[in-house]
């Protein structure tokens, strides 16, 4: 929630900075930069942040580096504290790529994927930054992973990425590249179900053969859920699943909500998470809370839109986030026993959110969403 903020004190051979800063040895050479020392004479004072989530991993810095270059101009005469304003924040800030998905992909008679193609088109957060060494043979991995054939035994698979030149700056978000692929990937897979005639739970283990530590998650929550007890047909209530492995954890949720109108309400989310040893399962539960809390924001309200290349959004009035009493009035975290090494669990929680209400809002009104955030009016004209 907080904007991003600093505070340096300057003097002659020596910087100090005080903010809740990602990338430090990025940040700690940016600020040199900016005012004239070597790296060794920054010294960063690392504090607790109101929020962060990738937007301050930025190649350039730039509110560190813009409160150093405001103390170089004053002299060093005093301590300078910077703070952005919410406007400054949403309208001057970095954004999440927009992502665009086309898949087609061929069953046999007995419902089994044949073939599996998917074009992705997106802007690349490290081509043209010092993270460009990442690169791999002119592929962003950042923005391609978690991509069907990554999570599922599926053979004959194509997948490609081209990274369109929009001048919009975009930065990482939370979970990276696996929100997209994620979202693509499960309720795609949803359709394919479907028209293998095939319930989506059952169809997903057909495809997790050489994937156990995958099937024994998604048991697990399609388990604690109740997904063997399927709602009433009408009434408006419906229960989606979704499945995504990202930073070493895998995830899976169940979704259930309720349809009034075109207005959409999450009652309960149950989360099943193989994460390693769980070193500190409230740790964990906390992460996956937060993870699912993150996605649902984004999925329901998260919209940004420019007009003439500025963004129109200025304040929380405008572009919304999730209000405490919006948020299901169950979630439920189970952790898988496991003796694999600890894995990630800030972020993995929030990739398989947002498919698992599109999942169970087509079970609740037969309306597909493919498109984040959600907007069930749009889609049912």
């Amino acid at each position: 929630m907080e904007p991003l903020t600093a505070v340096c004190r300057l003097g002659k051979d020596r910087c100090e900075v005080w903010a809740g800063v990602q990338f430090h040895t990025v940040d700690q050479a940016n600020a040199a930069a900016a005012a004239g020392l070597k790296p060794e004479q920054v010294t960063l004072y690392t504090l607790a942040a109101g929020g962060t989530f990738g937007r301050r991993a930025t190649p350039d810095s730039d509110y560190i580096s813009e409160v150093v270059s405001i103390a170089k101009a004053t002299g060093g005469r005093y301590p300078v504290r910077l703070i952005w304003t919410r406007e400054d924040d949403i309208r001057g800030g970095r954004y999440r790529p927009l992502n665009y998905h086309r898949i087609t992909a061929g069953l046999d008679r007995q419902g089994r994927i044949v073939a599996y193609r998917q074009r992705i088109v997106g802007q690349s957060i490290m081509a043209g930054t010092p993270f460009e060494a990442a690169l791999q043979n002119g592929i962003d991995p950042a923005a391609v992973e978690g991509h069907a054939a990554e999570q599922y035994d599926i053979e004959n698979v194509d997948v490609t990425w081209t990274s369109p030149k929009v001048g919009v700056p975009v930065l990482w978000w939370r979970s990276v590249g696996h929100t997209h692929t994620a979202f693509s990937k499960e309720v795609f897979i949803d359709e394919l179900a479907e028209a293998a005639g095939k319930d989506p739970v059952e169809f997903r283990l057909s495809l997790l053969g050489g994937h156990p530590r995958h099937a024994a998650v998604l048991k697990l929550a399609a388990e604690k859920a109740g997904w063997d007890r399927p709602f009433p047909r009408k009434g408006g209530r419906g229960r989606g699943i979704a499945l995504q492995e990202s930073f070493g954890s895998i995830v899976a949720q169940v979704a259930e909500v309720t349809v009034t109108g075109d207005a959409i309400r999450v009652d309960r989310v149950v989360c099943a998470v193989d994460c390693g040893i769980a070193v500190t399962p409230d740790v964990v539960r906390a992460q996956m809370e937060s993870g699912i809390g993150y996605g649902l924001s984004a999925a329901l309200k998260g919209r940004i839109t420019l007009t003439e290349g500025r963004v129109d959004q200025s304040n929380f009035h405008e572009y919304e986030v999730l209000r405490l009493n919006e948020m299901p009035r169950s979630v439920e975290v189970h952790i898988v026993p496991s003796a694999h090494p600890p894995s990630g669990v800030g972020e993995p929680g929030t990739p398989p959110i947002a498919p698992a209400v599109a999942n169970a809002i087509y079970a609740a009104t037969g309306v597909r969403l493919r498109k984040l955030p959600f907007d069930l009016a749009a889609a049912r004209a």
